[in-house]
């Protein structure tokens, strides 16, 4: 029988290597050991220790006083009273100039329109019109199958223009929402469909209660039909929520436009 060659005996400097190798394998880097070790103990033998630094305070600062938070739209006494004035001041009031660099995008579709739709935003790619990409489509299929002509829709947003993360809760406390009832009172719908939760609140409706569905808006001591539900975007990604939409809007106007 041929014999295998042995092979030389490792190292110590070898052992030693290919221990500390299998202990980083492993995960352990350091050094660890019961006894607890004093690292910032004086040396024995040494000077006496310094006498402490006199410790540094920082002086106050200033307290500035709260600043009046701007009001959205500026003075309601100056709100537009008609749509086309409405659609020309959503894009240019400076106190509306808020969140992101898109293009602002006005309001469609005329007053008195069979169904008013209110969305969060426009959708990021839009040009001049208001919700001219996927969820445009959705919407136009949507009004198409329950029989409505999608130009003869007023569709709206809660924005003026497509931001990444809004802030509601500071946009209510700004008066977006008092905005938003004034533009719903402007263009007179004879239906409200509200497809985003976030604008709940907004137009006064409780956030606890905000299960999407049908239900009424007050305007000026008059009841407008609304239903609620959830935004483009999400309804785009669920096919169920899609389903629900339908049956709620079947339950809410009887099969009927």
């Amino acid at each position: 029988m041929e014999s295998i060659p042995s092979s030389p005996p490792a190292t110590l400097a070898e052992q030693v290597a290919a221990a500390q190798q299998w202990w980083r394998d492993a995960g352990v880097d350091c050094l660890f050991v019961d006894e607890p070790q004093g690292w910032l103990h004086d040396t024995v033998g040494t000077a006496a220790a310094p006498t402490p630094a006199t410790p540094i305070i920082a002086a106050p600062r200033p307290v500035k006083p709260d600043q009046p938070a701007v009001r959205l739209g500026g003075d309601e006494a100056g709100w537009p009273t008609d749509l086309p004035t409405f659609r020309e001041w959503w894009l240019t009031e400076p106190t509306l100039d808020v969140g992101g660099l898109n293009a602002r995008i006005p309001p469609r579709g005329e007053a008195g329109a069979p169904l008013m739709v209110l969305v969060p935003m426009p959708e990021a790619d839009d040009g001049e019109t208001l919700l001219s990409g996927r969820e445009g489509r959705l919407l136009a299929n949507f009004a198409l199958a329950a029989g409505i002509n999608p130009a003869a829709l007023h569709v709206a947003s809660a924005l003026p223009r497509h931001m990444v993360a809004p802030d509601w809760a500071a946009l209510a406390a700004g008066g977006l929402g008092q905005i938003l009832r004034h533009h719903i009172q402007l263009a007179a719908p004879k239906r409200l469909l509200v497809m985003g939760r976030d604008i709940l609140p907004l137009i006064g409706h409780d956030p606890a209660q905000s299960t999407p569905g049908p239900g009424n808006l007050r305007l000026e001591g008059q009841e407008l039909p609304m239903l609620a539900t959830y935004a483009p975007a999400r309804l785009l990604d669920h096919a169920r929520l899609r389903t629900a939409l339908w049956r709620h809007w079947l339950d809410w106007t009887d099969g009927t436009a």
